[in-house]
C-alpha cells in the first residue's frame, strides 16, 4: 500500500508546473480574461490552495507614462496551473510608489 502512495505522490510531482511556467500561465491568463496590458509580476506564493500570482497591468495609459493607472489582479492557480480564480487587488498611479502589508 505505501508503494502505491509513493507512486502517486511521484505522478504528482511530476505532474506539478515549474514557478516560471506558473507565471507564465497566470499572466497569459489575466491578460486573455481582462484584455488588458501585462505591466509586471510582483508577487507568486504557492500556499495550501495552489498558487497565489499577483499581477500589475495597465487599465489607463496617460500622458505622462507616470500616471498611467495600473491595477493589481490576483490570480490562484492549482498545482497544475488550472486557473482557478482571479480578482483586482487595488489600483494605483505608476508614479505612486506603494509597500505592501502582510
Amino acid at each position: 500500500m505505501k508503494n502505491v502512495e509513493q507512486l502517486e505522490k511521484t505522478e504528482v510531482a511530476k505532474m506539478a508546473m515549474s514557478i516560471g511556467d506558473i507565471i507564465r500561465k497566470a499572466r497569459s491568463e489575466l491578460g486573455d480574461l481582462t484584455g488588458l496590458e501585462l505591466s509586471s509580476t510582483v508577487r507568486t506564493l504557492k500556499d495550501d490552495k495552489g498558487w497565489r500570482v499577483s499581477v500589475e497591468m495597465v487599465e489607463q495609459h496617460v500622458v505622462p507614462s507616470n500616471m498611467d493607472i495600473l491595477a493589481t489582479y490576483e490570480a490562484i492557480l492549482d498545482y497544475n496551473g488550472n486557473f482557478l480564480e482571479f480578482s483586482r487587488r487595488g489600483v494605483r498611479r505608476r508614479a505612486e510608489t506603494r509597500v505592501e502589508e502582510e
